[in-house]
């Protein structure tokens, strides 16, 4: 990639038709900044926008989920779908949008003899890991500035094959554009290093494994189903401290079976567009930074409304009025 280029100082952050650039766009006084302490918009569950109509539910879903499906598929099936979507925009389209955090679920079907992946959320998607991963780099090459973080999890049906093959994939397709876990993640030493690409990875046997693997980005789940419920659970997890390193703070809303089954014809994105606007107010009232109570990455279902990719990429404003 070569170096990065010198941009001219500037006190304001390109959005709108630059969101796909909006890392490049930053301005200098950011480019030092660790990427743990910068406001960093990311996907809660980022491939449902394609999972299998017909799929059956996954081997880690809910027993009473597997036998209703099974014996009553044609009424439980759709309302499987319909709360188990959490994103309409496909991974190129979301990377255009500013998402710079993929929250991957990585299964393997059962009895499927080759080594295919999918990605899982209660269903399996009709599109293979390995294809989105070439996708994302065709987008990378594309946008050579940007760097995304990518995170492996919730690994479904993999046995440590299935685990050598992903992590070989992942090394043949991103190469050289890996960022080592022996560095502190900054722009300015990722573009200077030729990096874009940080991998974070549930299983810790592989992490130990591969120094290009990152240990699991932890993630705030508040598995709450209330907008209300959930800001109360991420203030009390800011009051007790923000993890050294990247975090994700989830303002996506969980279903529980008692809460689908009394709300039998709505769905997660009904769920998730009313709760939108109190969310929003919270992420508007956020600060990035090194400090206590900081935020870092923020990571929604349905990324593209209300504006919540441009309210996170907003907050590294607060860095430079500093």
């Amino acid at each position: 990639m070569g170096k990065r280029k010198e941009h001219p100082k500037k006190e304001s952050i390109n959005l709108g038709r630059e969101a796909d650039q909006w890392m490049s766009d930053l301005p200098e006084s950011l480019w030092a900044v660790p990427l743990s302490n910068l406001s960093l918009p990311g996907s809660h569950d980022a491939m449902t926008y394609c999972l299998d109509k017909e799929s059956k539910v996954s081997v880690n879903g809910s027993k009473l989920l597997q036998f209703m499906d099974k014996h009553m598929h044609w009424i439980v099936h759709p309302i499987i779908l319909r709360w188990s979507i959490t994103q309409d925009l496909t991974v190129l389209e979301q990377l255009n949008a500013g998402i710079r955090y993929f929250d991957f679920r990585i299964a393997h079907k059962p009895d499927d003899p080759s080594m295919k992946l999918y990605f899982v959320h209660m269903l399996y998607t009709t599109v293979e890991v390995e294809v989105v991963l070439w996708d994302i780099l065709r987008w990378l090459r594309n946008h050579p500035w940007e760097v995304v973080v990518l995170a492996f999890r919730n690994f479904d049906g993999l046995d440590e094959n299935h685990h050598s093959h992903l992590v070989s994939c992942i090394k043949k397709i991103f190469s050289s554009r890996l960022c080592p876990r022996n560095m502190v993640p900054t722009l300015r030493n990722m573009w200077s290093s030729g990096y874009q690409v940080i991998v974070s990875y549930e299983d810790i046997q592989q992490v130990v494994q591969d120094s290009e693997l990152w240990p699991a980005v932890p993630y705030w789940w508040g598995n709450k189903v209330t907008a209300r419920k959930l800001i109360e659970y991420l203030e009390k997890k800011k009051q007790n401290g923000r993890p050294d390193g990247l975090f994700v703070a989830g303002i996506n809303l969980t279903a529980d079976l008692g809460y689908i089954l009394a709300n039998i014809h709505s769905s997660v994105k009904q769920m998730a567009l009313s709760a939108l606007p109190l969310l929003n107010l919270w992420i508007k009232k956020q600060r990035p930074g090194s400090k206590k109570d900081c935020i870092n990455i923020i990571a929604g279902d349905f990324i593209e409304k209300n504006n919540f990719v441009e309210n996170v990429i907003n907050l590294n404003r607060k860095l430079i009025l500093k």
